[in-house]
């Protein structure tokens, strides 16, 4: 038996990075999927899951547009009959740029995806997993949402909203079964930060990257795959409001660049 046999999973930003990782291992370990991304990728996801040998449909849809939440979650309740778990974990990253040159367009559509995106899927997946008094919600923040200098601002602001939003959330599901948690990646090779590793590479300077975080590496989307999966199994059954970070040891100090004693 799987750590998620026969659960009824949503994934969103299926389509690529840490969502592809999460939706492959989840299918292994015996979850019955919904992929979501808006990006045609998602298929390919879908694809390699059955390959696999595991249960999965896609769904192209937009995580910060309510109809479109809404019928993700419909889809997973008639294509399993229930709603076990949903990772909220579409995110845009909105690239660095100078402070005063932000738009307010630039800072919505980030937080519109980010935060509203997640707010979103807490709001329609609760409903089904409080009436049978027992689910898991996990979200994708950033350790960009507990200190500066990860990101740029309305990036980092909108994933310090997620994990304010997981934190309320919790409490607002107090008696109901329903736990909520947050994981925080650090520096992780996916889609989105592939302009920092491209930029490494042509520079000759792949090797630095990570340099701030006690393994001195970047992350792969399996390794925070697996945290979300924890999170999402019944081993995690007493972890709830939590933002834990998937990083390296890169919040454990402040950013340290000395050699080892």
């Amino acid at each position: 038996m799987g750590r998620l046999e026969g659960k009824s999973v949503i994934i969103t930003g299926a389509g690529s990075g840490i969502g592809r990782a999460a939706s492959l291992l989840f299918t292994r370990e015996g979850a019955r999927l919904i992929a979501v991304d808006r990006a045609e990728s998602v298929k390919e996801t879908v694809e390699l899951a059955r390959k696999a040998g595991g249960t999965a449909e896609a769904m192209m849809a937009d995580a910060g547009a309510e109809k479109d939440v809404m019928a993700f979650v419909e889809m997973a309740v008639s294509t399993y009959g229930r709603l076990d778990v949903i990772w909220a974990n579409a995110g845009v990253s909105g690239g660095l740029v100078p402070l005063a040159e932000q738009t307010v367009e630039h800072w919505q559509e980030i937080l519109r995806i980010n935060l509203i995106g997640a707010f979103l899927a807490v709001k329609h997946s609760i409903p089904h997993m409080v009436k049978q008094r027992h689910g898991s919600i996990v979200c994708t923040a950033s350790v960009a949402g507990l200190k500066s200098g990860a990101s740029g601002h309305p990036y980092g602001a909108s994933k310090a909203g997620v994990i304010s939003l997981v934190q309320t959330t919790a409490y607002s599901l107090s008696g109901t079964g329903v736990r909520i948690n947050a994981v925080c990646p650090g520096l992780i090779e996916t889609g989105m930060t592939k302009p920092i590793f491209d930029r490494a590479r042509e520079r000759g300077t792949e090797g630095k990257i990570g340099q701030l975080n006690p393994l001195k590496r970047a992350g792969q989307p399996h390794e925070l795959a697996a945290m979300g999966l924890f999170l999402a199994s019944e081993e995690a059954s007493y972890v709830n409001g939590q933002a834990i970070p998937v990083d390296g040891g890169l919040t454990a100090s402040m950013p340290y660049t000395g050699n080892p004693i």
